[in-house]
């Protein structure tokens, strides 16, 4: 099993932006978190890519809202209250995989099995347990 934290406040993969020549991109955040996302996955990169069926975990923990008073802060520390708004599950998983195409594996398209949380925390970060399966 292969454990990637990326420390500081996750980014959802963001829409694509569109120059006027037709260009497309990814926004700056989007791009400045798959960027802390690849240097995360380089320091545990394995000797060769991991091939065949992949089983992936993501844990997004994000920051309590300053603004809460201390029992809701408690309870979301706890794992009571948890974030139901935006962004979704699934565009934090397209920024934290795309950032580990060819550095971990050869293609996201290898995750067979896929379990995504949002907690809140007070220290935001996205942690990542990737294993191969054995299938047969």
């Amino acid at each position: 099993m292969i454990t990637i934290t990326i420390p500081g406040e996750p980014v959802a993969q963001g829409r694509p932006r569109t120059t006027r020549t037709g260009h497309v991109y990814d926004p700056k955040k989007s791009r400045d978190f798959k960027t802390r996302v690849w240097l995360a996955a380089k320091e545990k990169q394995p000797e060769t890519l991991l091939e065949g069926p992949l089983k992936v975990e993501i844990d997004i923990y994000k920051s309590i809202p300053v603004s809460w008073s201390k029992n809701k802060k408690a309870a979301a520390m706890a794992g009571i209250k948890r974030p139901t708004g935006k962004p979704d599950v699934d565009n934090y998983v397209k920024s934290c995989c795309d950032g580990m195409n060819g550095v971990i594996w050869v293609d996201d398209s290898q995750i067979v099995e896929l379990l995504v949380r949002k907690w809140y925390s007070d220290k935001p970060q996205a942690v990542i347990d990737i294993a191969q399966m054995v299938i047969g």
